[in-house]
């Protein structure tokens, strides 16, 4: 109370003073508009209009002469009360102004700060959410490949059991050689049971490899090897099936930065699935090929041709989606996993139609020289 009525008083006395101290009794007013305005800037309407009366009062008393006619006396104090009143109301709607944009800036920034706090607790959720969701598709990359080693349990059986009789046949010899004290033949026939038990021994390491439960681990690989690791394993799988297969693998393929096991894991599902496609046909050639190479961007090219039945033109734009399928048996998880996998390796997973039949699906990954999507991979120089 005391700051809003002090106000007007001391800057209606301090516009006197100057005024007085200046000698501006011929013209007097500026200062005490001055009052005005800082009396009600700072201490509000009535204190506007309060400087605005003592002014008034001032200019009357002091600086308007006794002897002048009260007409023009009063009309000299109506030019200035008037525009003063008009002064004091513009000040107050400024005044009102800046305090309600301060009050709205002041809103404003509350609800900024709510809503990043809102952000900031989406975000979290979002990266919990998306950790998640890479879990399960690990957890269901991993089923994938179980259950492809079931299918192939006869024939991983087989390719386990040559090496290993090749070993009790070996080691067999080696005895009757010993027993004749024929120690080079027995050596000879050593050498080869370490080596076919060495083969066992990779193959149950490349079962290990397929089935073993581990975080995803990039690393820069031979794509021409990795085809051949898979092969190793499909194998008698494509020989009961009658199936015969080509490759063509190119020796001036670039490595890449992947992960050895998720890349065998494709490759394996795309013979799997031309290897069951071409099972139900009865006559005619059933002929698997397996390119790789380059495009025309230097990406790394793998190819899987079959001469199967081929795909249907209706189900092509389906064939990638999850829990889609057209085997009678099949969960429709395979090409969906497969495509994930190729497109978290900064690829792209694609199927066509073969010529004359049949279908190819393919997969382009990016080079040595090229960038992931992660910001990995600088240089891959094949040695």
């Amino acid at each position: 109370m005391i700051y809003r009525y002090g106000v007007p008083a001391v800057s209606t006395l301090i516009a006197f003073l100057v005024t007085v101290w200046l000698d501006l009794s011929v013209f007097p007013t500026p200062l005490f508009f001055a009052a005005i305005v800082a009396s009600t800037w700072y201490g509000g309407a009535l204190s506007g209009l309060l400087a605005t009366v003592l002014a008034t009062l001032t200019l009357d008393f002091y600086f308007i002469p006794a002897t002048q006619p009260m007409v023009k006396a009063a009309l000299n104090l109506l030019q200035f009360s008037f525009p003063a009143l008009l002064t004091l109301w513009f000040v107050k709607k400024r005044r009102e102004a800046e305090s309600s944009l301060r009050a709205s800036r002041d809103k404003l920034e509350v609800k900024v700060q709510e809503r990043t706090s809102e952000l900031w607790l989406e975000i979290a959720e979002r990266e919990k959410a998306e950790a998640t969701v890479r879990q399960t598709q690990a957890q269901l990359a991993h089923a994938n490949r179980v259950m492809t080693m079931g299918e192939l349990a006869t024939s991983i059986a087989h390719e386990v059991n040559q090496p290993l009789a090749s070993v009790v046949t070996s080691a067999s010899a080696c005895l009757r050689w010993l027993d004749a004290q024929k120690l080079d033949e027995a050596r000879r026939s050593a050498s080869r049971a370490m080596e076919e038990g060495h083969r066992a021994s990779a193959i149950i390491g490349r079962i290990r490899a397929l089935t073993k439960k581990v975080p995803p681990q990039k690393d820069w690989i031979d794509t021409n090897e990795t085809i051949n690791d898979v092969m190793a394993l499909a194998r008698s799988e494509i020989q009961r099936n009658g199936v015969a297969l080509e490759t063509e693998l190119s020796e001036h393929v670039p490595l890449i930065l992947a992960d050895r096991v998720q890349l065998q894991q494709v490759i394996l599902n795309l013979v799997m699935n031309a290897i069951e496609a071409m099972s139900g046909l009865g006559k005619g050639p059933r002929e698997l090929l397996i390119r790789s190479g380059t495009d025309e961007s230097k990406h790394v090219a793998i190819s899987v041709q079959d001469s199967g039945p081929g795909i249907d033109p209706e189900n092509l734009d389906h064939l990638f989606e999850a829990f889609y399928t057209t085997k009678p048996h099949g969960l429709g998880m395979g090409l969906a996993i497969s495509r994930s996998i190729i497109e978290a390796h900064g690829g792209r997973l694609w199927a066509s139609a073969n010529t004359p039949r049949g279908a190819v699906f393919q997969f382009v990954l990016p080079g040595g020289s090229e960038k992931l999507p992660d910001g990995t991979g600088q240089t891959g120089i094949r040695r």
